[in-house]
């Protein structure tokens, strides 16, 4: 019996592994994305499909740790200093939305003939955005680190905070909510904050400790079991507080940000991640209850059309106001038009208090997961309005065991000309970069490179970074060459790691970052250009390159000055009162005295 009992488990595992790899490469083959693939899949395996599980919510209680996962990688990313300066966005524009729609959202809820307080709840559900979706397409987007990533990723972050004052008015507004003691809600309150405080102290007193220590014992096994145990016991102690799981990750990530280990817990979690968030995809997919879309499918379709398109706009109504663009816009709202994972526990939470029935929460799910369902299809559709360039891998090599004596990272216009000379010279040259038209239109000319992203770590591994004798970093984005020089200093600590700076700020971003060697992208080409310019207008050539020299030794001195000084902030803006240095005005040399020329500005502006 216990051997059948097995073959049985080993019987769903199998299923669930095999509808993923045999969904996922076929819906993204069609352009549907990976995600629509889980879903798929986990309606076809679940109870409504070839009923090999008949416990779709098992496994989404399991599968919910691929979010909380997912969530502490994004923490690692989100520097303290750099959530502080997304403050206005989490609070302005993360809370203006969330209100906003919330409100339309209920109206919907009332012009339907529904109570207020079902309708409030139907409504604030369906606020919050799917954090595992959207996070998800973001980073196959590649738009993370952007602008508007950034803007996407703080506005989820004050949903996924937004649960906590939810699930208390909850208990408010349930049948005898009112009669709850003041004493036992400021409890509440107390031990939440106890939680954080008590997280935020062992973060910053107790983790780099431990790491330090396991790392000493040179055991890869238990580093890895530490990453597991940072995350999984962060989560657990915000959910014992009264808290989401998934904020309790993140705040674990953001507190070891900073962290000398955070590239490795960042690999050591990876893998998990992956499969776990895979997993998740699968369990809403067979959580889809088509016994009551069939029921009430009507009225479902209903609800679907209406709350997505009154968030969609609410969306782009709060966009518009605090004047981003039409694109990103309609992008933002097309992309978090959908109910999320969150709404499952409000639901849950509501039907347990006699808010709503049975009935309504099996419906109010249905909704939620059928948006999930069409958002991938809607970013498909997007396309037409705003059309991006689609990249595929065909004829292009992925990079895998490369052994350059020197790795070049960025093949632009940069790139090409820093690695030419290296190719004159005969030496091995291993290049990669992540635009594949641009790897396309290298082979065109007889450049060999590889398909890979620098800002991973098992890229740089495999694309021989640690056997190199040099790393060149040219990339263009300021904080993804800052990304690949942490990796390399990091993991690879004894290889020479040059870099090309966007402009000042970046410049000493980097230095700090321990990079060997930095150069401004436009300082020399811009020199050259003034010293053409001095002889076009009469200077004598000899003279024109001294005054160069005098113009690059003066930046230099002001560059030493803030880097000494640290008068720089992490944006890559200078600020504060840098010392003067000596103008260019002052004599040269005795019996020669050079043109008035004000000294440069401390900022970027002046770079650009």
């Amino acid at each position: 019996m216990a051997g059948e009992a097995s073959g049985g488990e080993l019987i769903q595992v199998v299923a669930l592994l095999g509808a993923g790899v045999v969904a996922v490469p076929i819906f993204k083959r069609l352009g549907l994305g990976s995600i629509l693939g889980y879903l798929a899949a986990g309606l076809a395996i679940g109870p409504f499909g070839l009923r090999l599980f008949d416990d779709p919510e098992a496994i989404l209680h399991v599968a919910e740790l691929g979010v909380v996962m997912f969530l502490f990688i994004i923490g690692l990313e989100m520097r303290p200093s750099r959530l502080w300066s997304l403050r206005t966005e989490i609070f302005g524009l993360g809370l203006l939305q969330a209100g906003l729609c919330a409100l339309l959202l209920t109206a919907v809820g009332l012009a339907g003939g529904f109570g207020i307080v079902p309708s409030f709840v139907a409504g604030a559900g369906f606020v919050l955005t799917s954090t595992a979706i959207v996070m998800q397409l973001l980073e196959e987007r590649g738009q993370m680190a952007s602008t508007r990533g950034q803007r996407i990723v703080s506005i989820l972050l004050l949903e996924d905070l937004a649960i906590v004052p939810l699930l208390a008015l909850i208990a408010f507004l349930a049948p005898g909510g009112g009669e709850v003691s003041t004493a036992e809600r400021l409890t509440d309150v107390a031990i939440g904050i106890g939680a954080i405080a008590g997280l935020i102290v062992a973060g910053r007193y107790l983790l780099n400790p431990l790491f330090r220590i396991l790392a000493d014992a040179h055991a890869r096994e238990v580093m890895t079991a530490a990453a597991l145990l940072v995350v999984l016991g962060s989560a657990l102690a915000m959910q014992l507080g009264g808290l989401s799981m998934a904020m309790g990750a993140f705040l674990a990530g953001v507190l070891l940000s900073e962290s000398t280990f955070r590239h490795q817990l960042e690999a050591d979690v990876e893998p998990f991640r992956g499969i776990l968030l895979g997993l998740f995809f699968l369990a809403v997919g067979m959580s889809l209850d088509l016994t009551v879309v069939l029921a009430n499918w009507g009225m479902i379709a209903l609800y679907v059309v209406a709350y997505m398109l009154v968030k969609a706009a609410g969306i782009y109504a709060v966009a518009r106001l605090l004047r981003h663009g039409h694109s990103e816009a309609l992008e933002r709202a097309v992309l978090m038009a959908q109910g999320g994972e969150f709404a499952f526990v409000l639901y849950a939470a509501a039907a347990s208090v006699g808010i709503i029935d049975a009935e309504a929460n099996a419906v109010l799910t249905a909704i939620v997961i059928i948006s999930m369902v069409i958002t991938p299809i809607a970013i498909l559709g997007l396309r037409f309005v705003l059309p991006r360039d689609e990249q595929t891998l065909e004829g292009v090599e992925i990079a895998d065991g490369l052994d350059g004596s020197v790795l070049v990272i960025g093949f632009g216009r940069f790139g090409q000309v820093a690695s030419q000379p290296l190719l004159l010279q005969g030496m091995d040259v291993s290049i990669i970069d992540n635009d594949v038209e641009m790897i396309q239109a290298a082979a065109d000319f007889g450049f060999k490179v590889y398909y890979g992203d620098g800002t991973r770590l098992d890229i740089l591994h495999t694309a021989g970074a640690g056997r190199a004798r040099a790393v060149l970093v040219c990339v263009d984005k300021p904080e993804t060459a800052l990304r690949i020089v942490e990796h390399l200093k990091t993991e690879f600590p004894l290889t020479p790691v040059l870099a090309r700076a966007f402009d000042r700020g970046a410049a000493l971003d980097l230095i700090h970052a321990g990079v060997d060697y930095q150069i401004r992208e436009t300082f020399e080409s811009a020199l050259s250009f003034g010293r053409e310019t001095l002889m076009t207008l009469g200077t004598d050539k000899d003279e024109a390159a001294e005054l160069i020299d005098e113009v690059r030794r003066r930046d230099g001195e002001r560059f030493e000055m803030q880097l000494s000084g640290g008068m720089y902030a992490g944006t890559g803006l200078l600020k504060g009162n840098t010392p003067t240095p000596t103008p260019l005005s002052q004599p040269r040399k005795p019996g020669q005295v050079m043109n008035p020329v004000p000294p440069a500005p401390e900022t970027d502006a002046a770079e650009r």
